[in-house]
């Protein structure tokens, strides 16, 4: 995709001094439609994310406007086409994550995060849609212990799993353990009707769910059988070390300090370990101390092991989620006498 310099420049007659024209001609091979959207409808996104001017004439694309804004559209224009080729749809929730992406001045492209396929089934791929996201996955390939610390939403438990199941279709692990505090059903348990399985079923049950999003539905009871994949409460990791294995402890927000410090020990040869969780989101009785809370002060400097925090601009679940946790945030950040005059 090329960009040349319109001769209306700058110091053309009736253009402002702080406004630039540009037109960038779009290659041929991309489809005008994938790229600005049935009837516009990128095209209206893109003239309101950076309040430029934008006019398209065949595959040339006229811009006008402030010259910092006009370059990052000429950014996004390319980041965006580079998306198409790689066989993928252009949405306006791509447009919106480029955009955030350009805005944060990061060195990664955001084609190369939006583009990177993680694992693939049934004609679905699973890939990071944030900066954060693509960050933290990179982090499981490079660390034997990582952190996954954010809000419901963001992505910390599925794309997890994801890189447990690429792991082991690689090969470079024997079995997949995937394991919840059943904190609830602690104090519950027996007044709950069924087995034991049957009364933890439903503290798991997400991580059942993701599996069949990953997994061909008829291969996961075979696996489950098999112990290729367990999914288990905490409880049931104690005395174990766990080799050759990608274990992921989920809402480990959940734990005490001393089952924190039993999951972590359980690591064994050959094995990787996700922990992820949401440390705004505790249920532990009052009085008792969450385990990822205090973690990150213990582990700190440790080699091998990486903290990834991701925030509300990473939530991927419907954009209101995104808005929700953003003000519970802002809420739980005001002093206490601000608070108490809203209730």
């Amino acid at each position: 995709m090329t960009a040349p310099q319109n001769p209306a420049d700058q110091n053309s007659p009736g253009n402002s001094a702080a406004t630039t024209r540009h037109t960038v001609v779009v290659p041929p091979s991309v489809n005008m439609v994938s790229l600005l959207g049935a009837a516009d409808e990128h095209l209206s996104l893109i003239e309101d994310a950076f309040g430029a001017d934008v006019h398209v004439r065949g595959n040339e694309i006229t811009l006008h406007g402030e010259p910092s804004e006009i370059a990052l559209v000429e950014r996004l224009l390319g980041e965006l086409v580079t998306i198409i080729r790689t066989g993928q749809g252009v949405t306006n929730e791509t447009i919106e994550r480029v955009v955030s992406m350009l805005r944060a001045e990061t060195s990664e492209r955001p084609a190369e995060v939006l583009s990177l396929n993680i694992l693939s089934n049934r004609g679905r791929t699973i890939r990071p849609k944030t900066l954060n996201q693509k960050r933290y996955v990179d982090s499981i390939d490079k660390h034997t212990i990582t952190f996954g610390i954010g809000p419901a939403g963001t992505g910390k438990t599925y794309l997890a799993m994801a890189k447990a199941v690429q792991a082991l279709q690689a090969k470079n692990v024997n079995r997949i353990i995937l394991t919840r505090p059943a904190v609830e059903a602690g104090e519950r348990l027996g007044f709950l009707p069924g087995s034991l399985t049957e009364k933890i079923d439903p503290y798991l049950r997400p991580l059942y769910d993701a599996l069949h999003d990953m997994l061909d539905p008829e291969l996961v009871p075979k696996l489950l059988a098999a112990g290729t994949i367990e999914v288990a409460p905490l409880a049931f990791m104690r005395g174990r070390s766990l080799n050759d294995s990608f274990i992921i402890l989920d809402e480990a927000q959940n734990t005490s300090p001393e089952q924190m410090k039993m999951f972590l020990t359980r690591l064994g040869f050959g094995s990787r370990m996700v922990v992820t969780g949401d440390v705004t989101q505790v249920d532990l009785p009052s009085g008792v101390k969450s385990g990822l809370r205090i973690v990150e002060d213990i582990l700190e400097g440790l080699e091998d092991v990486s903290f990834n925090r991701l925030t509300s601009h990473d939530v991927v679940r419907h954009r209101l989620v995104g808005k929700i946790v953003a003000a519970y945030d802002e809420f739980d950040a005001r002093p206490p006498s601000r608070k108490d005059q809203q209730r």
